[in-house]
């Protein structure tokens, strides 16, 4: 089974739940075990929180949620047009955060990295921020 979904919404914090939920309803046509479920909806969460967070900077903008399935693999993808992420290397170091004053733990792609079966993180600066995370479910 083939089937592909694209989602556009508001960068805002409220969104991030929907996102989560949206996820999880079209990777539901794979049956996967509740682990699965979760691990994807946390790996969708980290991604959209930060292109609220870090891509916008609270300051508005549009996450585009692009999720598609090929056979028994799911891949996601959180797109935004802010500005992106300078140092990407930096960026996916654990513990590492742009936004210290926000408290912010720095593990977001650790915790995407460790919920997926693959991350890939591209983007420019001024113009957005790419992150594609595929998962087989078995």
């Amino acid at each position: 089974m083939n089937n592909r979904v694209k989602i556009d919404f508001l960068s805002v914090s409220e969104n991030e739940g929907f996102a989560r939920i949206a996820a999880a309803a079209f990777v539901s046509q794979l049956n996967p075990t509740l682990e699965e479920l979760d691990d994807i909806k946390t790996a969708v969460s980290e991604a959209v929180t930060n292109a609220i967070i870090h891509g916008y900077e609270n300051r508005g903008g549009t996450v585009t949620l692009l999720m598609e399935i090929e056979e028994k693999c799911v891949k996601i993808q959180v797109i935004d047009k802010g500005r992106g992420i300078d140092d990407i290397k930096k960026a996916m170091q654990p513990l590492y955060t742009s936004k210290p004053d926000l408290e912010r733990s720095g593990m977001g792609f650790t915790v995407m990295e460790s919920f997926m079966d693959s991350l890939e993180v591209s983007s420019e600066t001024g113009k957005g921020t790419k992150v594609l995370m595929t998962k087989r479910i078995m």
